[in-house]
């Protein structure tokens, strides 16, 4: 089962769980916009899906109870910093108690056996440090989206901890990703969504923190990671329920004005300009993950560099515009991500 299927992460995985024979049962809001990634991929022809809230224990349960999953992906979540800070209650709601929802409903379902829980970088402490956090690294936030974050991943411990023991059926992991990019993201306030809207519109980009630096990566290596960590919940069970980390290669340190650069050589056309960051809310500048767990004990290492990644974020947004239709550029990328292959796309210079 996959929560938020409608969103940017969900829709790429519920497309790779499709195409790989999975039953997929989806829970999710309805889309927030007309060009997601998963309308125009047109998965509500392809799983199972249900409208509904993770805040809605209710109607939640009805829909895990009737599903009967096996695995369950808990990615739902409000997941803007900015919009955090307009709404803080609502993102302490759907990260907090919609996790303690989801956990409650796997809980009383007895098909359940594994669940994997996505939170983000964002849930550690951060100390503006060089070096990157690690799982045991202290949890914490400065804003109301990465504290409810560091809380999403206390109420997953306290429920492993309590219900979800060694030896117990379910067995649960969480993971934490760090900024991820790729086709058919179009939440506002976010780098390549806004960066992409600029250059559709022949406008500038325009940058609130040019030198702010973030893991960016691709979409495909946190899900690689997400499926790894399922499998071996499956076959490894309580030996790997705990917490790992995705991020790029620690050297991969890339900033705002880097992705900004590489979007319009990329797309082909625009300008970049800075603005003025004065009056805006405060979000961290320096931030990076160690996946060194992941390397040793689930084989995970990132496939594509910065390059690459943005090579393919931003050739699927040019694709997709010039007429090519999503799903096919998105199972092209998916097929070369897992053979390792070269980029068969468009390379502008």
């Amino acid at each position: 089962m996959l929560f938020r299927s409608t969103g940017f992460k969900g829709s790429w995985l519920a497309l790779m769980l499709h195409d790989a024979g999975a039953r997929v049962q989806g829970y999710a809001l309805a889309p927030e916009h007309d060009e997601g990634h998963f309308a125009l991929l047109g998965l509500d022809r392809m799983i199972d899906h249900a409208v509904g809230d993770v805040r809605d224990a209710d109607a939640l349960a009805r829909v895990v109870a009737a599903a009967r999953p096996e695995i369950v992906f808990h990615l739902a979540a409000q997941a803007l910093v900015r919009r955090s800070y307009a709404d803080p209650r609502g993102t302490w709601e759907t990260n907090v108690i919609g996790t303690a929802n989801v956990l409650e409903a796997a809980r009383a379902v007895d098909s359940v056996r594994s669940v994997v829980v996505v939170t983000s970088d964002k849930c550690y402490e951060n100390v503006e440090t060089s070096r990157g956090y690690r799982e045991d690294d202290r949890l914490g936030g400065k804003d109301p989206y990465s504290a409810s974050k560091a809380a999403a991943e206390m109420v997953a411990s306290a429920w492993a901890r309590s219900w979800f023991t060694p030896g117990s059926r379910v067995a649960l992991a969480t993971v934490r990703a760090g900024n991820v990019v790729g086709g058919g993201d179009w939440c506002e306030d976010r780098l390549v969504p806004d960066a992409i809207r600029s250059l559709r519109r022949d406008e500038p980009l325009v940058l609130r923190h040019p030198g702010a630096t973030r893991p960016w990566q691709h979409v495909l290596e946190p899900l690689a990671g997400y499926l790894l960590v399922a499998d071996a919940l499956e076959s490894r069970r309580h030996e790997v329920a705990e917490a790992w980390n995705f991020g790029p290669d620690e050297r991969e340190a890339h900033t705002v004005m880097d992705v900004a650069r590489e979007s319009v050589r990329i797309w082909g056309s625009g300008e970049v300009r800075v603005g003025d960051a004065a009056a805006d809310m405060p979000e961290a500048t320096l931030l990076h993950l160690n996946c060194d767990k992941a390397r040793d004990r689930l084989g995970w290492s990132p496939r594509w560099d910065f390059a690459r990644t943005m090579l393919e974020t931003v050739s699927w947004y040019r694709r997709v515009h010039d007429g090519e239709r999503a799903a096919d550029v998105t199972r092209a990328q998916v097929a070369a991500y897992m053979a390792g292959a070269p980029h068969p796309g468009l390379v502008r210079a």
